[in-house]
């Protein structure tokens, strides 16, 4: 069995010839972008800014505003806009809690 020592000498020479190869492909993949975007009429602006399916960031660039209340229960102050799940508290008949239009 090998020493840690020769391991370790032979790990350097590996990762030596590991960066090596990854340069040689690197300066041909670097060709081949090149050839391709001149064959298109491309700009590194255009690679840029194409993208599938939405942008990043762009999940929550618009902030939810709120929606005015539509109902409102006397008792404790709670508001309710309509929307989402009907609160407990509107029971039966929601339109005793409808709070009135202004206009």
């Amino acid at each position: 069995m090998a020493s840690y020592k020769e391991l370790m000498s032979q790990k350097k020479a590996i990762e030596a010839q590991l960066e090596e190869a990854r340069a040689n492909e690197v300066a041909g993949v670097i060709e081949k972008i090149r050839s391709l975007m001149a064959d298109y009429g491309l700009t590194a602006e255009d690679i840029a800014k194409r993208r599938r399916g939405r942008p990043a960031g762009s999940g929550a660039s618009k902030p939810k505003s709120e929606l005015p209340p539509k109902y409102l229960d006397p008792k404790t102050g709670k508001t309710w806009s309509g929307r989402g799940r009907q609160p407990a508290w509107l029971g039966k008949n929601p339109k005793r809690f409808l709070i009135a239009e202004e206009a």
